[in-house]
């Protein structure tokens, strides 16, 4: 009986110049924690505090190191890289950095800021981008991108970031493409750009979190007048409570006046800076305002699970936002049905482990006996979960919600899971569908590989 093999080679990441990540260095991806990475298709972002290095791992043929990247950060302040993430459109793919200071950059494939905007003051913790479609279950369509900080969310329409990244894609193709901008100082670049929308929340009730998403759209409160107002549900995690819910009401009139704003702002901000330089250029330049934080729009609590000395530490949500998985420092995993706010599943004895949710071709045998190539149909897979376990070094592969362990596969040290970002307009399309899939790297080989779809 032949060995049944579970990861298939997709590519490298090997390239000159990627020791000035710590690359060399036994387990090197792992344990720096400052340390960040983010895959797309055919490209991985790695970062750490200062530097974020663009790899094309799929094409052997084409040169591996796309981007060398040095974001614009104050060395004032001490600003570095908390977190990243790509942003991938129709047309266009950029980089999305998250810094200590509450900003977020974005940069094209040639290393050129493309936007920069103050979010809220403090560290981003975590940039999460998902879309979900319309089905039984979901009365409308979404894509959004999701910013956490220590008890603040922050979320952005992904037709906003598209529209406003397409129009400055073609009025400034010069900033993408022919050459490259001019440098300015850190203070014009904040009021050079027009601000994406969005809406802020302080989730902080029961202390700051380590981790929070947006798992979907919400019915208002009972006993409430109906209203244009959009409700969202908030997860959050942490030390002080381990799981926390909200809330979160779509103040539409603020985001409205916050729309407006962020295309008067900029523009009255560059004016008065250029006015300010004519009349003071023999002298000491002007100083800028700083711009102000977004006020905060309703979040109310639903429940809290504190469990003394336990804190949550990784969230992970499903596609659908249905269902989360959340590691704690006990080394347990908890499933959280996100609709109902009730923990359905624990696992224990999993220290260290971080998990993904992916989608296994299950019903592999039902497809016509026939010749005729057959396209495997979203019912052709199930839902799982990969938990990662380094300190065992393995992979386990569990059904939702309440299957069994389908697969146990074994891999280095040194290694960590990662997974494609969300493509914007992928929900909209219906075929041919493309699962959720898992690709573990292994930082001391370089090598990226694919977990196997079947579960046969």
């Amino acid at each position: 009986m032949s060995k049944r093999i579970h990861t298939t080679d997709v590519g490298s990441i090997a390239c000159t110049g990627l020791s000035d990540l710590g690359a060399g260095k036994e387990n090197w991806l792992v344990n720096d924690t400052n340390l960040l990475c983010a895959l797309d298709t055919h490209s991985i972002a790695i970062a750490n505090r200062y530097l974020v290095f663009i790899i094309n791992w799929a094409d052997p043929d084409d040169t591996v190191l796309r981007a060398k990247i040095r974001p614009e950060l104050s060395p004032i302040e001490a600003e570095y890289i908390t977190a990243l993430e790509w942003l991938v459109f129709e047309e266009i793919r950029v980089v999305a950095i998250g810094t200590s200071k509450g900003y977020l950059l974005v940069y094209d494939l040639k290393g050129d800021l493309v936007h920069r905007q103050l979010i809220h003051p403090g560290r981003i913790l975590k940039l999460r981008v998902r879309g979900t479609k319309r089905d039984l279950t979901q009365d409308t369509s979404s894509e959004e991108v999701c910013v956490v900080m220590p008890g603040v969310i922050a979320r952005f329409d992904g037709s906003d970031i598209q529209r406003m990244l397409h129009q400055r894609f073609y009025e400034t193709s010069s900033q993408f493409w022919d050459q490259k901008p001019k440098r300015r100082d850190i203070g014009d670049l904040g009021n050079s750009f027009e601000r994406f929308p969005y809406q802020l929340w302080n989730v902080s009730k029961y202390g700051p979190c380590a981790d929070a998403a947006i798992t979907g759209i919400m019915p208002p409160p009972l006993m409430e007048l109906q209203s244009s107002q959009r409700y969202y549900c908030a997860v959050t995690i942490g030390e002080d409570a381990v799981i926390s819910a909200f809330r979160l009401s779509e103040d539409r009139s603020r985001s409205l006046v916050g729309a407006i704003l962020s295309k008067v702002v900029p523009a009255t901000f560059s004016t008065i800076a250029s006015f300010s330089k004519m009349v003071w250029r023999s002298g000491q330049p002007a100083t800028k305002p700083e711009p102000k934080p977004q006020p905060f729009a309703r979040a109310s609590p639903l429940t809290c699970l504190k469990d003394h000395p336990r804190r949550g530490e990784r969230f992970t949500l499903s596609p659908s936002g249905t269902l989360a998985a959340i590691t704690d420092s006990l080394g347990r995993i908890l499933l959280l049905d996100t609709q109902a706010l009730v923990v359905v599943r624990l696992w224990k004895g999993y220290r260290d482990a971080s998990c993904v949710f992916m989608e296994m071709l299950a019903n592999r045998n039902s497809s016509p006996s026939s010749s005729v190539y057959y396209e495997p149909a979203k019912s052709d897979y199930c839902l799982c979960l990969a938990i990662h376990a380094p300190r065992k070094g393995i992979i386990e592969i569990w059904q939702m919600r309440t299957g069994s362990r389908i697969s146990t596969i074994q891999c280095a040290k040194g290694s960590k899971m990662l997974q494609p970002t969300y493509r914007f307009g992928s929900s909209m399309s219906s075929s041919p569908y493309v699962p959720l899939e898992v690709f573990l790297l292994n930082g001391d080989s370089g090598q990226l590989s694919v977990l196997n779809r079947s579960l046969n």
